[in-house]
């Protein structure tokens, strides 16, 4: 007899509930509470959320720093939502065992996750019974990578084993119940492109494929990565992937007839508010407003933009400002970071919104190993940048052509370069050195960047060949956010770093 189940699923949500652009506070159509307007639930249908709810947004930043003790909002959305199964993400753990014991104790939902132990409220498997007979089987698993991101304070007391062994015994487990369906609901993504099968990762951090490749799973819900996937099918598993910050949503339609059929479809969060959900939110969004517009920290100098060509030749003090917070929150010898196509710029007083308008990328923090031939391949790299016009600098059509890339471009702190713009592309770079001295042949230096950067992209490609010394998973905006918050009255790094000569 054929029976249908309909499943919504979100993940990676990272504290965007309102559909608020955070850096002009603007209205946008997104957010959770768009998304869980258009979810339609009766006794044959699943909500569910993968995880990485708690953190990634300035107002969860301020919820968890400014507003503690004041209830679960977070968790409030999601009742409001109808959620039936949340796993945990990397990033749920970031503010400590009892803010996550708290969110979980506050959720409608059941919380699965079989590689964690040590969480109050937390499940490794669940079988309901919906409406019309369909015994559906679910298990939750988490990327084992929270072992190196997590702070040791935030995992005191909890156990995290390898995401795919769990993720085995739990099917096995889901099979001895005769679960009619089985679903697993994976905070973590694909080693492999799910389009074409190209191995992208040789870590585990993500085991996706391997896991429909190898178990038996009906389903697999992923996240963790932020990249969209609909209508994927691997080995008989069928898969998907929404984005993050809530900007879409999956629906899939699922039926049982001898054999699994999925239809999976990614859905726009829309432009209507959940009523419910919105008028939970608005008083605490405006408190964090009020929060975000006022000055939390001083600068002795504005960092103001000025044209591309200029910031790059010149040096940009917004550039070494945020090298001057990767160096720090790394630990790292040097660091390099980019600008957006637009720079926005931060005054003396420096307010939140400030620093989301500016630091405009969803990266986080990587730091690689790195020695004199290979940081020379980079920094060449970004050489190719400037070109000669009429005796002056100009940018080149490789950073503007089919697309405006000056975020490609690479700010370097920590080591003072000179390049010779008037030499051959790929030999440009004349001089590297390090605490005024010649960077030696031998010398091996740590170097923070970006996680788009030291996956080689925008032509980068020497970094992945560098050894990875650390990763960090918080935002490297709420890293800014952070450091500003806490040392309040800062000296921002004037040194010039790069020297041209055209």
């Amino acid at each position: 007899m054929k029976k249908q189940l309909t499943i919504y699923y979100t993940s990676d949500v990272h504290g965007y509930f309102s559909p608020i652009d955070y850096a002009s506070g603007n209205e946008i159509p997104s957010g959770l509470a768009n998304c869980i307007s258009n979810f339609e639930k009766d006794g044959n249908t699943l909500i569910i959320d993968g995880g990485d709810t708690l953190q990634g947004s300035p107002f969860t930043y301020y919820l968890y720093n400014k507003r503690k003790g004041d209830g679960c909002l977070p968790a409030e959305i999601m009742n409001i939502g109808g959620y039936d199964f949340v796993t945990l993400g990397n990033h749920d753990f970031n503010y400590g065992k009892e803010e996550l014991e708290k969110y979980i104790s506050a959720l409608d939902a059941r919380c699965l996750c079989a590689n964690i132990a040590g969480i109050r409220g937390v499940e490794k498997t669940a079988i309901v019974t919906l409406q019309n007979g369909l015994r559906v089987g679910l298990t939750g698993v988490t990327t084992h990578y929270v072992k190196l991101w997590e702070k040791p304070e935030n995992l005191a007391g909890i156990a995290v084993t390898d995401a795919f062994t769990a993720a085995k015994e739990a099917y096995d487990q889901l099979k001895a119940a005769k679960a009619d369906i089985t679903v697993c609901i994976y905070h973590g993504g694909f080693e492999r492109d799910v389009k074409t099968g190209k191995v992208l990762s040789d870590t585990d951090e993500n085991q996706g494929w391997r896991i429909c490749e190898e178990l038996g799973f009906d389903i697999l819900l992923a996240g963790h990565q932020h990249t969209a996937a609909e209508s994927v099918r691997i080995n008989g598993t069928y898969t998907c992937q929404p984005p993050d910050k809530a900007r879409q949503y999956i629906k899939m339609d699922v039926t049982v007839d001898g054999e699994v059929t999925a239809e999976q479809h990614l859905m726009d969060a829309g432009n209507v508010t959940q009523t419910k959900a919105k008028a939970l939110l608005i008083p605490a969004e405006k408190q964090a407003a009020a929060w975000f517009d006022t000055p939390v920290g001083h600068l002795d100098t504005p960092l103001l933009p000025s044209r591309h060509i200029e910031m790059a030749a010149n040096g940009s003090l917004i550039a070494n400002f945020f090298n001057q917070v990767q160096l720090e929150a790394s630990g790292a010898d040097i660091s390099a970071t980019s600008l957006g196509n637009s720079v926005k710029g931060l005054g003396k007083d420096v307010t939140i919104r400030d620093i989301v308008s500016t630091y405009v990328f969803p990266n986080t923090l990587k730091t690689v190993e790195v020695c004199r031939e290979q940081l020379k391949k980079a920094l060449e790299r970004s050489a190719e940048y400037f070109a000669l016009e009429n005796g002056g600098l100009a940018v080149s059509e490789c950073f503007l052509k089919p697309i405006e890339q000056h975020f490609n471009y690479d700010y370097i702190s920590g080591v003072e370069v000179t390049e010779d713009i008037r030499r051959p592309i790929g030999d440009r770079v004349v001089s590297i050195k390090y605490r005024g001295k010649e960077l030696p042949e031998g010398k091996r230096l740590t170097l923070c960047l970006n996680n788009y950067r030291a996956t080689g992209a925008g032509g980068y490609d020497v970094y992945r060949e560098c050894p990875l010394i650390r990763e960090q998973s918080t935002e490297i905006a709420e890293l800014i956010i952070a450091y500003v918050d806490r040392y309040r009255d800062i000296t921002v790094d004037k040194t010039k770093w790069l020297n041209v000569i055209y």
